[in-house]
């Protein structure tokens, strides 16, 4: 039989071409499927079908890139922190916005945190996605509100680098509006205003939109702001308005000051027109050197980075598949 395939290959390698042909157009019309979608709507869901009533509790983290032991820790201390009844997380889920690591990220929070969790875009989220568009995939819109009893939550986009647009300021004026009627309101974004440690450092927004958004939360009388992105905790006013940092689920800690570099997440309270954060750091046995696996992530053929234990796309393992068939055929007919 062999002797014969030989003698006359073309119709058997005509064959095994019409085959590769449909696996490969199989391959490319099968896109990698998404580890979730309206996922921020899906757990707002959740949350308003608790009814909520004063005290209303919840947990606020951000910033834990790769490093998913830190997060992981972070949200299992978060599962069993009693009255929390759901999280805000302010953003850098991901080191960058690639699908390998949002399958990760959410993994973690499944396996980690029963409760609802919503998301807020961070920039590290526009890494390799400059669009946003896996994030919007996934979660959906990157602003949006709600209310939970005489509590108004705004969550909105200012990772640009420039700053929110006119657009945006549009939006938030509108929702700013809306939250008259209640009695706190309550910002969530990822840059902050102002960067608490002064002098050189200018972590946070252009100063023309840091003004602009400061005029806003003012005049509307804004409860206080949830930002992250410095990595670390602080907590103050700019100029009247209370605000807290927190970003510390994970991302390498800006400085050693113990007063406001250590990982953590914060627990807060709203009753009546009271807001009450409580800090809560994460044990002794973490310390700011506990960094992600340098093997967590390893480079798949296609030139993306995903994680361990994380199949690549499946287009990926037929191609090399199909390579190596072809191989052993030029091998076997013409050796």
């Amino acid at each position: 039989m062999i002797d014969f395939l030989r003698r006359r290959p073309v119709p058997l390698i005509l064959a095994i071409l019409l085959v590769v042909s449909c696996l490969q157009s199989g391959v490319r019309a099968e896109p990698a499927a998404l580890p979730a979608q309206d996922w921020n709507l899906q757990n707002l869901k959740r949350i308003q079908s608790l009814k909520l009533s004063d005290p209303v509790t919840f947990a606020v983290l951000g910033d834990n890139r790769d490093n998913f032991p830190v997060l992981e820790q972070v949200l299992r201390k978060i599962a069993a922190d009693p009255g929390v009844k759901f999280a805000i997380h302010l953003g850098d889920l991901v080191q960058q916005g690639d699908l390998g690591r949002y399958r990760h990220f959410l993994q973690a929070v499944r396996q980690n945190l029963s409760l609802p969790l919503l998301a807020v875009i961070g920039n590290h989220e526009l890494k390799e996605d400059p669009e946003g568009k896996l994030y919007t995939g996934i979660f959906g819109s990157r602003n949006f509100s709600f209310s939970l009893g005489e509590h108004y939550f705004i969550i909105f986009d200012d990772t640009a680098k420039a700053g929110p647009d006119a657009a945006q300021i549009r939006w938030l004026e509108t929702e700013l509006q809306k939250g008259q009627r209640y009695q706190t309101r309550l910002v969530f974004l990822h840059v902050p205003l102002f960067d608490p440690r002064g002098g050189e450092h200018h972590h946070c927004l252009p100063p023309e939109s840091a003004a602009r958004l400061l005029a806003l939360f003012k005049e509307y009388r804004v409860t206080c702001v949830f930002a992250g992105h410095i990595h670390s905790y602080f907590e103050g006013r700019w100029d009247g308005v209370p605000y807290a940092i927190a970003a510390g689920a994970g991302a390498k800690l800006y400085g050693t000051d113990p007063r406001h570099y250590f990982y953590h997440y914060l627990r807060v309270t709203l009753k009546g027109d009271q807001v009450q954060i409580q800090v809560r750091r994460l044990g002794e046995e973490v310390s700011q050197d506990l960094q992600p696996d340098r093997k967590f992530c390893k480079r798949t053929r296609a030139g993306h980075r995903a994680p361990l234990g994380i199949p690549p796309r499946r287009g990926v393992c037929a191609t090399d598949l199909i390579s190596v068939f072809l191989r052993l055929c030029v091998r076997l007919f013409f050796s």
